[in-house]
């Protein structure tokens, strides 16, 4: 079939949503029903793919669909026989590796897969797994260079509902002579927990071939999703089979073919590889790539990244903007001429990164827009036809957007081009119970059926959507979410400081670092540096280390005594981009930020400097700037 890409214009969706009902499409109601359609059609046709090392000729290991279908049914079989129901959680706390994938499919196929990002710290694990009731939790055995075993099992001691930990063990993976000297340098896994321990793959291999349950034809709750970095009880959103249907239906209809190769270097514990990624290959057919259990943070992934994509005849990458920019720092050393495409998520990608990744590859990116608790995907620039760069496209078929701003206490929708909250429905936002926490799901929702995004956009006359800003203060560090909470939290335990506001300033890498503004208590005397060493000290996520921290009079704040966060927005804005243009020995200068109807935040710059001397000196930061 080859190249799907069926749509330029807003009608072509408009078209497609009109042949029939969604209601009414042939879809499958189930995921195991998904891969069964997939299995019929292209048994022997490659599924996905995984090396444990980065190099274009390491060993890898490749399921087909026939084989992924068989040992997803193992999965569920397993979880099944371990007590997972309908309503049971299975929680995997992994890299990428195959086994992921397996716990992924296996656990929303027997009940409710949780997914949890590896990298957070204990107490945010053990909070993920008592929020989400998990009974069994899927883990690396202890493996050299890693303390993902250490960490699950110190959150099992706080999850008591958990009663099996099945580890996976990446040494089958490795070839002589690694493969010998693991064993003899495994580190000690200290348990400190009453749960059985059972090995993965040794007792997957026990399971039938055939699922041991009835597959039943109906719509339920399949995944658990944990929103960003969060402090005490996380955000759980929660997913249907309809939600992670309508993805794959998506990737199928309008993007991926059974031909297609797919670099997907992004974890398995995030939407954008699970529900986007995986669901459309399911849908298509199509083949995924996993290159290293860390993806993009994989020892070597960027250095070999273009002869990976010339070993696989990748033909989309699948990146986030940081990504892109060490990727421009590489040589294009390998014949790339398989891809077709590339989608770029998580974070707007700077004007200038869209033109020199263009140059360097002939290829286009493509922005697009979803998020945790709409499952995903909600909108995305058009394949074929004219691109807004810096918009995030046309929403999907089935998708409806709404731009909503409040008046006179009232919600009310925003003419074209006017900024407000952008609010969503589509068959992946559940209504009424987006979150596992109920209360959190209060006043979340427009007519009771829109999803309330928390983020700021627009739409313009040509129907495309600008994402302008965030409501929510999160501050997305190379699409990782940070909750300025957690800075915010450490450093007000420390008796000097009065008030306290993080918030995320500029990066031309990362496109934001967390920045933080404190105000002492009356009388206080400390410096900033050994205020930023309390904060390094105290805050445990690593991302969310502030990068900046600064020491005001009085932090600016609201009637009612709230940090007033955009005012401190502007601020850091003002420095960043100073700096950049001072080290561009630029004759410019940031005079004022102005918050632009179109543009949100605008840097004001005036000064001798020519045009081009103020882009060359600015071009890799996401935010705008226009003359003073």
């Amino acid at each position: 079939m080859g190249l799907i890409m069926s749509y330029a214009l807003p009608d072509d969706l408009i078209n497609i949503e009109n042949e029939v009902a969604w209601k009414d499409r042939d879809n499958p109601k189930t995921l195991y029903g998904m891969i069964s359609r997939t299995v019929q059609k292209f048994p022997n046709h490659d599924a996905v793919s995984y090396q444990i090392f980065s190099g274009p000729k390491d060993k890898a290991e490749t399921f087909s669909w026939k084989e992924l279908f068989d040992k997803t049914t193992q999965a569920a079989n397993m979880f099944r026989a371990l007590g997972v129901h309908e309503t049971d959680v299975v929680a995997y706390v992994l890299p990428n590796s195959n086994e992921t994938l397996l716990s992924l499919l296996g656990g929303a196929v027997s009940g409710i897969v949780a997914p949890i990002n590896p990298l957070l710290d204990v107490k945010q694990i053990a909070a993920i797994l008592r929020e989400t009731n998990a009974k069994v939790v899927v883990t690396l055995k202890a493996f050299p260079k890693t303390d993902v075993c250490q960490k699950t099992a110190e959150a099992v001691a706080l999850a008591p509902n958990v009663h099996t930990v099945l580890e996976v063990d990446l040494l089958r993976y490795l070839t002589p002579p690694k493969s010998w000297i693991v064993p003899l340098i495994r580190p000690k896994s200290n348990v400190q927990h009453s749960a059985k321990v059972i090995d993965f793959n040794q007792l997957l291999s026990q399971q039938n071939l055939t699922l041991d349950f009835e597959d039943i034809q109906k719509d339920r709750v399949a995944a658990y999703f944990h929103t960003g970095g969060t402090t005490g009880m996380p955000k759980v959103a929660q997913h249907k089979y309809s939600g992670l249907v309508y993805n794959g239906w998506l990737g199928a209809k309008l993007i991926f073919s059974e031909d297609d190769n797919i670099i997907c270097p992004l974890p398995l514990f995030h939407v954008f590889a699970s529900h986007v990624i995986i669901m459309g290959a399911i849908s298509s057919g199509a083949h995924v790539v996993f290159p290293t259990p860390q993806g993009y943070r994989g020892e070597g992934v960027f250095d070999n990244f273009w002869k990976l994509v010339e070993r696989w005849k990748i033909t989309f990458i699948i990146t986030v903007p940081t990504a892109v920019s060490q990727l421009m720092q590489r040589p294009v050393d390998a014949d790339v001429s398989s891809i077709k495409t590339a989608f770029s998520g998580s974070a707007p990608m700077p004007t200038e990164l869209f033109r020199r990744f263009e140059e360097a590859t002939g290829v286009e990116v493509i922005e697009g827009y979803g998020l945790t608790e709409a499952t995903c995907l909600v909108s995305c620039n058009p394949p074929l036809g004219s691109k807004r760069i810096g918009s995030v496209g046309y929403q999907f078929p089935y998708t409806d957007v709404k731009i909503v701003k409040e008046e006179n206490g009232k919600l009310k929708e925003c003419a074209v081009d006017e900024v407000g909250e952008v609010c969503i429905s589509n068959p992946g936002v559940f209504d009424g119970s987006t979150y596992t926490d109920q209360d959190k799901n209060k006043d979340l929702y427009y007519k009771k059926k829109y999803l309330r995004t928390g983020d700021l956009g627009r739409v313009d006359a040509d129907q495309f959507l600008w994402i302008t800003g965030r409501a929510k203060d999160l501050i997305i560090r190379g699409g990782h979410n940070i909750d300025p909470a957690i800075i915010e939290e450490a450093l007000l335990g420390h008796d000097a400081v009065a008030f306290a506001g993080a918030i995320g300033q500029p990066d031309a890498y990362s496109g934001e670092l967390p920045c933080t503004y404190v105000e002492l208590v009356d009388g206080a005397e400390i410096s900033e540096a050994e205020l930023l060493e309390y904060a390094n000290e105290n805050i445990k996520e690593p991302g969310a280390k502030p990068k900046h921290l600064e020491v005001l009079d009085e932090l600016p704040k609201t009637a009612v005594g709230k940090v007033f966060k955009p005012d401190l927005r502007k601020m850091a804005i003002t420095r960043v981009y100073n700096e950049a243009l001072l080290a561009k020995q630029t004759d410019a200068k940031v005079t004022a930020v102005e918050d632009n109807k179109k543009l949100g935040l605008t840097a004001k710059v005036h000064g001798a400097a020519s045009d081009e001397e103020i882009g060359a000196a600015l071009q890799d930061f996401a935010g705008a700037w226009e003359r003073a």
